[in-house]
């Protein structure tokens, strides 16, 4: 990972800060993600991790501070199609469009223009393991089965970024384990960059690279996964781990 981080990051904040009203909900100086890693945002609930997910694809504009894509700084408004098209994003709750599973996963190509994009479903199909469900209509399949077509759709577009909020919050275990399987592949064997935030320490355990802890909006502790669960350095991310702090 320091051979990653050595050469310029993928994605990039300085000295950010974001508001609702008069709270601030983080104040970030610094943090960097490298090309091609596997970076989980844990902390607390309420401690600004799907916030930061919310700026770092350019839903939102950040009250101060700026976050550069290869360098970039770009705007919610200044942001190119093209650049934006790069990064895409899962959601905790997907949301599924009333057609069948092949139409939802193939949805983004279509808008792109993309007129022969069987192949590509069918293979995104293959991968989180819904080719049978491939013409079952979206709205009757359970929620690890949706939260699964979610994920085909992002990753059928090919994106260099993969920006993900909790993702597997509350499905039953094998349907866990086939997300992480899935999440680990596209980081593994398509190079995708992966910024995953989930409460579970366990999940992190098994799929960060790099975790980056936040408390009450800060940005207290970015290490490798090692170092941050065997030895974390701040207190509040030991309380963390030790289930002191509310997830």
């Amino acid at each position: 990972m320091d051979t990653k981080l050595a050469s310029s990051p993928i994605l990039s904040v300085q000295d950010l800060r974001h508001m609702y009203g008069a709270r601030t909900v983080l104040s970030i100086g610094a943090l960097h993600v490298a090309k091609g890693e596997l970076l989980t945002l844990v902390g607390p609930s309420g401690a600004g991790k799907s916030t930061l997910l919310r700026l770092l694809n350019f839903l939102e504009a950040p009250f101060a501070g700026q976050i550069c894509y290869h360098g970039t700084p770009y705007g919610v408004r200044s942001i190119p199609m093209e650049v934006r098209r790069r990064i895409a994003t899962v959601f905790q709750r997907p949301m599924l469009l009333d057609m069948s599973v092949r139409r939802n996963v193939g949805y983004g190509l279509r808008l792109r223009g993309e007129r022969d994009g069987r192949a590509l479903v069918d293979a995104a199909l293959a991968a989180v393991g819904l080719t049978e469900l491939a013409e079952a209509r979206a709205r009757t399949l359970s929620g690890g089965e949706a939260q699964r077509v979610a994920l085909a759709r992002a990753l059928v577009l090919g994106p260099e970024v993969l920006l993900m909020d909790e993702p597997t919050a509350n499905l039953d275990p094998a349907n866990v384990r086939l997300i992480e399987q899935i999440i680990a592949t596209a980081n593994r064997e398509q190079g995708t960059t992966i910024v995953l935030v989930t409460h579970n320490v366990w999940q992190a355990r098994r799929l960060a690279q790099r975790v980056a802890f936040l408390y009450e909006g800060e940005l207290l502790e970015v290490a490798p996964a090692a170092d941050f669960f065997d030895h974390p350095r701040h207190p509040q991310a030991a309380a963390f781990l030790s289930g002191e702090l509310v997830y």
